[in-house]
């Protein structure tokens, strides 16, 4: 029930990110709009979203995960009840800054995984449950157009909202209070500087392709952003109880895995994006297929589906080889969805191939990070790591989708189609980045997941953990590996 109730949680997430998109041109015509106005409906939920995560993830490591999941959930109804019964813009966009606190929902519940369930469950848990942000992320896709045509778009958020009821009170009566601490309080400083470079640095990034790269305004953005986190990480660095241990994000797991995280993000967002664009394409522009939304939808399907199989096959993997060697294979799969988008893509089953391919890639890619970055911190380190992995991979997604657009879209005139080198040129590129993002993986230590690994914070980071943090009560190994050290 547990797992059901974290599981219902990141699924109604990841389905809000995207089942809004494709009704985005209903909602503009409803409420009058402008395009850039209703653009922000999607630039609130990422800004809100990214602030949240890993200020709640480690609000959960100090107070309770259990605690912090329930009133996510209940913030997270608000802001979703909200949106379906908005008329205006602007209460839409309130109602979407408020549902972006459900980002907190992955790193909370990686780090309930990690400590009720026993050792050799933790992988398997963790990899469905990373699994399921792109699975809901490429269903919410597919899902939208039948749900708008025949109930309307306010059911898009009607949906999801009963979920998240139902996951509130399963979360309630089922998940038990993390038995794992950490004493001291929050760093409020440490919390509002992180709140400002990301806030900061997202909004040159999301801004860039209307505003103009070259504009004062951009470069005084990324100007500002710079400034911001120099100021973050020393302030962090100096900090008694920092909210982010600059320590713990040197571990060479955690960078390293978070080098990654950001390649993965750029080009697994992108192609998301895109390919729903290549395929709508009319094929009088010389290639596309000219589906309609649903059919687009359609398209991505496979990716779904194989990302979910693929989350949990990664476990096994990782159980018999290691956690490194799924990531690593994960990119390489990836690598050549893309190829196959950029150099043969003039029939659809190409498409379904290439997409079925990326579910794959994408499923282990995302378990093996989560799971990485899980096993190499302290159990009271848990929220605050993966929060911040799961940022930067919104990061590398934010200035992916940005400068493959530009790719895409470059020697062309504003209202009209794309030339088809530009997207062949955009998926040359992804694949460039899976490959990089390829040679990072391999760079990573080689870890196995096992009761051992509760020591591997310990073991690169030079320190002892804590003797009054408590030990998970799913795991009877734990103590000895502490002992030892």
């Amino acid at each position: 029930m547990t797992f059901a109730a974290l599981g219902m949680s990141a699924l109604t997430f990841s389905l809000l990110q995207t089942m809004i998109a494709p009704a985005l041109p209903t909602i503009r015509a409803e409420f009058g709009s402008s395009q850039a106005g209703i653009a922000w409906i999607m630039t609130a939920y990422l800004l809100s979203a990214s602030v949240a995560t890993p200020i709640l993830g480690r609000l959960g490591d100090v107070y309770g995960k259990k605690r912090l999941l329930v009133g996510m959930l209940a913030v997270l109804a608000i802001g979703t009840v909200t949106a379906a019964l908005a008329t205006s813009l602007t209460v839409m966009l309130i109602a979407r800054v408020i549902q972006g606190v459900g980002g907190a929902i992955f790193p909370l519940a990686f780090g309930i995984i990690r400590d009720e369930f026993p050792p050799e469950k933790v992988g398997g848990a963790i990899g469905v449950v990373s699994a399921v942000l792109g699975v809901g992320s490429g269903t919410g896709t597919v899902i939208s157009g039948p749900i708008s045509s025949h109930l309307g778009y306010h059911w898009l958020f009607w949906l999801p909202a009963i979920a998240i009821a139902i996951a509130f009170v399963v979360t309630v009566l089922c998940v038990p209070e993390s038995p794992i601490r950490v004493a001291g309080k929050v760093s409020v400083g440490g919390a509002l500087l992180l709140a400002a470079w990301l806030v900061v640095l997202l909004l040159g990034i999301s801004q860039g392709p209307r505003w103009g790269w070259g504009s004062s305004s951009v470069f005084g953005l990324f100007a500002l952003a710079g400034l911001l986190i120099v100021v973050w990480i020393t302030v962090e660095s100096r900090s008694a109880q920092p909210l982010v241990d600059m320590r713990m994000m040197r571990i060479p797991t955690v960078y390293r895995t978070n080098i990654t995280a950001i390649l993965f993000g750029f080009t697994m967002f992108s192609m998301m994006v895109f390919v729903p664009q290549f395929v709508e394409t009319p094929p009088s522009a010389g290639y596309g297929f000219g589906a309609s939304i649903t059919q687009a939808g359609l398209f991505m399907l496979p990716c779904s589906i194989f990302m979910l199989v693929a989350g949990i096959f990664a476990s096994r993997l990782g159980v018999r080889f290691g956690a490194k060697v799924p990531l690593v294979m994960g990119t390489l799969i990836a690598a050549a969805a893309t190829c196959v988008l950029a150099f043969a893509h003039s029939e659809s089953y190409m498409i379904y191939i290439a997409t079925s391919l990326m579910g794959i890639g994408i499923g282990l890619g995302f378990a093996s990070m989560s799971h990485l970055v899980v096993v190499a911190v302290r159990p009271d380190q848990t929220g605050i790591a993966s929060g911040m992995n799961a940022n930067i991979r919104t990061i590398g997604g934010s200035i992916g989708t940005t400068v493959i657009a530009t790719v895409i879209t470059a020697g062309v005139g504003i209202g009209t189609l794309p030339h088809e080198s530009g997207y062949t040129n955009a998926f040359a590129l992804m694949a460039v980045g899976f490959g990089v993002a390829a040679v990072a993986a391999a760079s990573l230590p080689d870890i196995r997941p096992s009761a051992a690994t509760e020591a591997v914070a310990v073991v690169e980071s030079g320190r002892t953990v804590v003797d009054s943090v408590p030990q998970p009560r799913s795991s009877r190994s734990s103590a000895a590996v502490q002992g030892k050290l």
